[in-house]
């Protein structure tokens, strides 16, 4: 074990080049999880936008933060999917015959999402700038928006392998995401939280999304942030620590 352990890094980069290579034969992931929000992204500043006041003159960059967060929680389902096929194909019994760490091949899913879903981010923010939107962020404004998205899609993906190792069947593995992509219509991402009855109000006032859509925001259009920042990381950094214990626990007992 303590072989295995000084050669982590090295494990976990080949199981990362392992998944990523599965991503690059077949790129539909990608597009799938990139058309549905870039379509969102279109429906709702070129349809809907029109009827929506948020008090800014271009919709799309009130509207951006939120797709981000529906394409992180897409995303994420093919985690859980990739994980639940390996974990049925006995996969995950072959690498731990073998002189690799044992976590290996579970941070090998969760680095392929993340870069896998930031490929995905990147192909939004391009699709955005031609709609129109426009930041005055500088590049440490930047960093921080890409700090908080690597920790929300960290916090969601630990959830997916939750949902990867404990599923009965490949529908069960990505189902849990629903809920996920449904919680941002539920918060300010796309309408302030002015607007709605005062019980949804409360509720999307106090859910993780909101803060998070109101940091992003506020760090791009180079306002301050205030507590929203703070908010979002305690809720990002929360949700990651918890799933990931629940997480490596059930790893652990299918493991055993």
């Amino acid at each position: 074990m303590e072989t295995t352990g000084k050669h982590f890094f090295s494990d976990m980069a080949v199981m990362l080049g392992r998944s990523m290579r599965h991503i690059f034969r077949s790129m539909d992931t990608i597009i799938s999880v990139t058309i549905t929000p870039i379509a969102m992204m279109l429906l709702f500043v070129y349809v809907l936008g029109g009827a929506i006041q948020t008090g800014t003159d271009h919709y799309v960059n009130y509207l951006l933060p939120g797709i981000l967060l529906i394409a992180i929680a897409s995303g994420i389902s093919y985690t859980a999917y990739r994980l639940f096929m390996d974990m049925q194909r006995g996969i995950f019994e072959r690498f731990h015959s073998m002189p690799i760490a044992r976590s290996a091949p579970l941070w090998g899913h969760v680095m392929t999402s993340l870069v896998s879903n930031a490929i995905s981010l990147v192909v939004i923010i391009l699709v955005a700038l031609i709609m129109g939107f426009r930041s005055s962020a500088g590049v440490l404004s930047w960093l921080a928006v890409a700090g908080i998205l690597a920790l929300f899609t960290l916090a969601l993906t630990w959830i997916a392998v939750i949902a990867g190792l404990s599923a009965k069947s490949v529908d069960g593995a990505g189902a849990f995401s629903y809920a996920l992509i449904f919680l941002p219509f539920i918060s300010s991402a796309f309408v302030p939280t002015e607007s709605m009855p005062s019980v949804v109000r409360a509720f999307a006032n106090n859910q993780p999304v909101t803060s998070i859509v109101e940091a992003i925001r506020a760090l791009l259009a180079e306002q301050p942030v205030g507590n929203d920042i703070w908010i979002a990381l305690a809720w990002c950094i929360g949700i990651l620590i918890i799933a990931y214990g629940f997480a490596m626990r059930v790893y652990k007992r299918r493991a055993a």
